[in-house]
């Protein structure tokens, strides 16, 4: 293994102590979940073959839904794709009528990243390296650039907004080739959804059209042609806590949600997309609920159904819903020490707790937690980073003795907490002095 540098370090461990899953640096925790990466990648590579792909990745909280989003970005980035991600929430929806979708569509486009800006915010930069192609191509055939750009938009005019997207993409180059950035600043708010009222578009861009709610969809799919021609293999679209889906109170929201899933679903297994692949992040309840998941939604049920021969440990990942399978206490020793590696920055002289401590503190999470421990790793990663940052600020304290002093108050507190329930204060008294 080799050294680590503090700013990966601090950005990996910050984020799992918070709970969060890291930006950068996922390539370092990484373990298991060989087969569904496997299986990730294959789209993936269908994506960049001009295809598309349709993928439900099902886990319990704190299971690594986000976690493995986030691998199978890097993985993409590192394809030549360009990835979108964002997360739902009461105003981040796939259908609505109220700007809930244009806001979705909106943080989508601004968390767009390539493999030179992973941190987003990359979508001047795809609309350059069109230009530039379309610079050379025009140069090539001595026609004007803007010409060149309207007939290498041609194919794009067909779909829902093509002819404003090309215009849009006609006023982003002239304003590079005359200096006004205003002029670029417009087309890529356009590009982005910010545009609120068609007037203030028509106004800024001589457009007619915006996105708005109802062309959430097929603005996304425009969009992914649109990175193929700017020489980039496609668009891969993660999104994550589509449990908020499952939270909507209004059955006809849900509903109306529910159907923008079955469309983009269909559109996959179709082969109707072109390089746009889709990747969700979800609870199974929001899966498997009868009554306000996607199973209450009947077709949506029988397209997403488990294969029935799948069974007695025979997998299928073939199939558009991918369950996370739970990691193994192996993987989880693993990665305990894969975590123990990148907080000391790499160097193994300056580990904090050894082997041994590792699996006296699984042992622990065991007696504490429970098998739950690895099938949802979150809050024991965070327990085992803490561990770490006492013994790191406290060097007269072993790892034998803190892990010792915590069971014993754990098991103190429980037996305070019978003796409470059962009535005895007289003993319960005597036990807390």
């Amino acid at each position: 293994m080799s050294t680590i540098r503090p700013k990966d370090r601090d950005a990996v461990i910050q984020s799992l102590r918070a709970g969060v899953v890291p930006r950068v640096g996922q390539h370092l925790i990484q373990v298991g979940r060989a087969n569904e990466i496997a299986a990730l990648v294959k789209d993936l590579e269908r994506v960049s073959d001009g295809g598309s792909c349709f993928r439900l990745v099902i886990g319990e909280y704190g299971a690594g839904k986000s976690f493995f989003l986030n691998v199978v970005r890097a993985v993409a980035l590192e394809k030549k794709l360009v990835v979108v991600n964002a997360d739902l929430n009461p105003d981040r929806r796939l259908h609505a009528s109220g700007g809930q979708a244009r806001s979705l569509y909106a943080e989508l486009m601004r968390n767009m990243a390539t493999r030179t800006k992973p941190e987003g915010g990359a979508i001047a930069g795809v609309v350059e390296k069109f230009i530039s192609t379309a610079k050379t191509e025009s140069r090539a055939a001595g026609v004007a650039t803007e010409d060149a750009i309207h007939q290498k938009l041609e194919q794009l005019k067909e779909l829902v907004n093509g002819y404003d997207f090309a215009e849009v993409i006609a006023a982003y180059c002239r304003g590079a080739e005359e200096g006004d950035e205003q002029l670029k600043s417009n087309a890529v708010r356009w590009l982005r959804g910010e545009f609120s009222t068609k007037t203030e578009a028509r106004q800024a861009l001589g457009v007619r059209s915006i996105v708005d709610d109802a062309a959430f969809y097929d603005q996304l799919k425009l969009m992914a042609r649109f990175i193929r021609l700017a020489g980039y293999a496609g668009l891969v679209i993660c999104l994550d806590e589509l449990v908020n889906l499952y939270k909507l109170a209004n059955t006809q929201a849900r509903n109306a949600n529910y159907e923008q899933i079955l469309r983009i679903l269909n559109d996959s297994l179709q082969g109707s997309s072109v390089g746009l692949g889709f990747v969700l992040g979800g609870t199974p309840e929001f899966l498997l609920d009868a009554r306000r998941g996607l199973y209450g939604y009947p077709a949506l049920q029988s397209r997403l159904a488990q294969n029935t021969f799948a069974i007695d440990g025979l997998v299928d990942f073939s199939g558009p819903v991918i369950r996370l399978s739970s990691l193994t206490p192996e993987d989880f020793y693993v990665l305990l020490q894969k975590i123990r590696h990148v907080y000391a920055n790499g160097d193994p002289d300056s580990y904090l707790v050894p082997d041994d401590g590792i699996v006296s503190f699984m042992e622990y999470c065991s007696k504490r937690i429970g098998d739950t421990y690895f099938r949802t790793p979150r809050t024991t990663i965070t327990a085992f980073i803490n561990l770490m940052a006492v013994l790191e600020q406290n060097p007269g304290v072993t790892w034998q003795a803190h892990l010792g002093k915590i069971e014993i108050q754990a098991d103190n507190g429980a037996v305070a907490d019978q003796l409470e329930s059962e009535g005895d204060d007289e003993e319960f008294a005597s036990f807390k002095m």
